[in-house]
């Protein structure tokens, strides 16, 4: 068992406002606690990894190339392997989620882009 207290877990922040924390996970599969502040978006980005978003507070719009999903709370979304896709707050609030990512991944993803 590898316990992951949330105040000592891994902590990055690609933007000012949008926080990522790595919680318990391995190489198969990993999950990243998230926050990002309103108007915020991620840029239309790809990765090897299968991702499920699930938010836990305020509303988050997915942009894929063909679609578009409006997320509230508990609601969810999967995103395929390779599928290019963004993720914005388009709500009032921050807004809190928790992606899951198979295989696994660190925040090497982000910060060994150019």
């Amino acid at each position: 068992m590898r316990h992951v207290p949330f105040d000592g877990a891994e902590t990055y922040e690609p933007d000012e406002g949008w926080r990522r924390v790595s919680m318990a996970g391995s190489d198969r599969f990993s999950f990243e606690w998230f926050e990002k502040p309103p108007g915020h978006s991620s840029p239309m980005h790809d990765h090897e990894n299968e991702q499920v978003c699930l938010v836990l507070q305020g509303e988050l719009t997915v942009y894929t190339e063909d679609d578009e999903a409006t997320l509230g709370r508990w609601d969810s979304v999967h995103l395929e392997p390779w599928e290019a896709h963004r993720v914005e707050n388009t709500g009032e609030e921050t807004a809190v989620g928790l992606d899951a990512f198979a295989p696994g991944r660190s925040f090497d993803f982000w910060t060994d882009r150019e």
